[in-house]
């Protein structure tokens, strides 16, 4: 028959695992997915640093791989639009030539019979040369403006939109990281509470060999009681090894998502202690989420862009109306320049382009149509997550209930266990059974609150608000106690 606390035990343990299943993944550390890298590392010291999660986020946000991607890709986008941009605006451009010209002048027509109309006389026009050399110089000021084109301010609203897109994007990855590194630094307390457990439970296990060692030795209990406790003591010993080496990977991973060396030392100084959320109806996470979420507003800008540029497309039939000219001087080294000027207005009107026409219609309308149902089915991927994680969070929540219970009782049971060992009515077996059921517990309990943290920040990104309103969903101890 087990007791009522190792029936509360195999309940976390169950729900623990049900968690697990249930909980928003988060991007693992690999070489493949940018959020777990960063652009730089800074060069390790040797002192330790302190490192709180303001700090964590604030490096992860400096350094991180993705968000960089993120921010060149919307400077991408501004740049574009600058392009277009200067489609539209005048243009001013200055033209300086200067060459040297050879000229047959009888291939232009001229002989000597033709030369003497011009009051030259015989003789000398005989000895003219047909073959000449001149030195030109030209200098000119070029403007040109597209008066009316319907195609191209579409065109230009469209890359507007596509810019800001890319900043609702940026802002997207902004949120990504710092749900990022805050996981990446919860991971890290609750490997530390786990290392400190450990190392807790094996000095309990010390003791108890040390008391089975010296009862053996008086001969009040049998070698069999010296041997569970050295096996107890050994196996416990086991599981430290497995949580310092956990912990370690824990601390490489974060240092890696926030641009610090690997080899760098770090001490957390911050904890993420247990503090309840009130919990959220539906219909106002449904609000909040699609006032707040990047990603939804950067697809509705994608959509208009998209939108914007099916109509360029469409009014490629329109026509367009330009205007260039120059103001300039041309002349001959040496001798006179003369003043020249073009003024010109172009009405390009198309024809029949009906094959290009058609295509570029039905490529921007499969576009529209895609974009279109992805915010159909983007729509439908924020309920699910909303209600995934208010559902996480209140199974998480009753995890970290039930654990705490768990915790209590097996401790009890422990030193219960323990006071009959020391008074010798039991052997040190039912002593080893207590300790491993506490450090089951125990274990569950560091999770749970991992979890639970880890829900709270997943519910803030689901919701749009992890970008400014972190702190509210994970409070530091300092903060509780204000």
């Amino acid at each position: 028959m087990r007791t009522y606390a190792q029936k509360l035990i195999a309940l976390a343990a169950a729900l623990l695992f049900t968690q697990a299943g249930l909980a928003q993944s988060n991007p693992d550390n690999s070489a493949v997915d940018p959020y777990a890298g960063s652009v730089q590392a800074e060069m390790a010291t040797a002192a330790v640093r302190q490192l709180s999660i303001n700090d964590a986020i604030d490096l992860g946000i400096r350094h991180n791989l993705a968000l960089r991607l993120a921010q060149l890709n919307q400077e991408s986008a501004h740049a574009q639009k600058l392009q277009l941009v200067n489609y539209l605006l005048p243009n001013i451009s200055l033209h300086g030539e200067v060459g040297l010209h050879q000229y047959n002048l009888a291939a232009q027509g001229f002989r000597p019979a033709l030369i003497t109309q011009f009051g030259i006389p015989p003789s000398e026009a005989g000895n003219l040369p047909l073959i000449t050399k001149v030195n030109t110089r030209i200098g000119r000021i070029n403007f040109s403006q597209v008066l009316f084109t319907w195609s191209g301010w579409d065109a230009w609203r469209a890359a507007k939109a596509d810019e800001k897109a890319a900043y609702y994007d940026e802002q997207s990855s902004l949120g990504l990281v710092i749900l990022n590194v805050g996981t990446a630094y919860l991971k890290v307390i609750a490997a530390q509470s786990q290392v400190d457990y450990t190392q807790s439970l094996l000095g309990t296990d010390q003791t108890l060999l040390f008391q089975a060692r010296q009862k053996h030795a008086a001969g009040v209990v049998a070698n069999l009681d010296e041997l569970r406790a050295r096996v107890q003591y050994q196996s416990q010993q086991q599981a430290v090894i497995a949580a310092q080496d956990q912990l370690a990977k824990n601390k490489i991973a974060l240092n890696r998502a926030i641009g610090l060396a690997p080899e760098q030392k770090i001490q957390l100084t911050d904890v993420a202690p247990y503090a309840d959320l009130a919990a959220m109806p539906i219909e106002e996470a449904r609000r909040e989420a699609f006032q707040n979420r990047q990603d939804y507003q950067r697809m509705k800008h994608q959509i208009v862009a998209a939108e914007l540029e099916q109509r360029a497309i469409k009014h490629e039939r329109w026509p367009s109306l330009s205007f260039s000219g120059n103001y300039g001087v041309t002349g001959v080294a040496g001798l006179v320049y003369h003043g020249t000027f073009v003024a010109m207005g172009t009405l390009n009107i198309p024809i029949f382009h009906e094959a290009k026409f058609r295509g570029d219609a039905d490529v921007a309308e499969a576009q529209v149509e895609q974009l279109r149902s992805q915010m159909n089915d983007l729509n439908t991927e924020i309920d699910q997550q909303l209600r995934d994680s208010l559902l996480n969070l209140k199974s998480a929540q009753q995890l970290v209930q039930v654990s705490r219970s768990s915790v209590s009782l097996a401790q009890t049971a422990l030193d219960q266990t323990m006071e009959r060992f020391k008074a010798g009515v039991d052997t040190n077996l039912p002593v080893a059974e207590a300790q491993t059921a506490l450090a089951q517990a125990q274990t569950n309990y560091v999770n749970s609150v991992y979890q639970y943290n880890q829900s709270k920040l997943a519910l803030a990104r689901n919701l749009g608000l992890i970008e400014t309103q972190f702190k509210n969903y994970l409070p530091t101890e300092a903060a509780l106690k204000k």
